[in-house]
């Protein structure tokens, strides 16, 4: 079954990393569906049965999203809320939809990486700062959790001029395929 992208960006046409891992994930229709949150819902009013629905008719999902605020954006955490229903992705009485299901994150941190260490600048790794996505799948939807991708840039810091080359985005769209076929 192909797998399913939950596309999760405020604003999808101002990125440049989020953008470049759907313009690559989209050379490749027969294995990827990107799906863009925001793009299908400008209002904000979530179809929940269609989501639904669009999750069941495929295989793995990845949630990929930029780091907004030490986690996802609300997008995200709406879909989230409203989607993930007792009974269908927990729950008893059919609440097994995501059971077994080998689900990812992907996301883009505007951050160095040595800034999200526990000796770092903010004193946590993404993966404790993301924990929650995998407590939710892995413990209460039981699905098969498989942790995370990231690319890690630069924020826009006084003094310091760094910005991720046009190298380092091709590299980590090609590594992030890399990613999504290795789980």
């Amino acid at each position: 079954m192909k797998t399913l992208i939950i596309a999760a960006h405020s604003d999808i046409t101002k990125s440049v990393v989020n953008k470049r891992w759907i313009m690559e994930l989209e050379k490749y229709p027969e294995k990827y569906t990107v799906h863009e949150l925001s793009s299908s819902y400008p209002d904000g009013k979530i179809d929940v049965e269609k989501e639904q629905r669009l999750v069941e008719e495929h295989g793995n999902l990845i949630l990929q999203f930029p780091i907004y605020w030490f986690s996802g954006p609300p997008i995200l955490k709406k879909w989230l809320d409203e989607v993930l229903t007792y009974g269908w992705a927990y729950g008893r009485n059919g609440g097994d939809k995501l059971a077994n299901r080998k689900i990812a994150l992907a996301v883009t941190a505007g951050i160095r990486k040595e800034d999200y260490e526990e000796n770092g600048r903010y004193r946590y790794t993404l993966e404790q700062l993301l924990a929650p996505y995998e407590t939710t799948f892995r413990y209460y939807c039981h699905a098969d959790y498989r942790s995370l991708f990231a690319f890690y840039s630069s924020e826009i810091i006084p003094g310091e001029e760094y910005t991720s080359t046009a190298e380092e985005i091709e590299k980590s769209a090609k590594d992030y395929l890399n990613f999504i076929s290795g789980i």
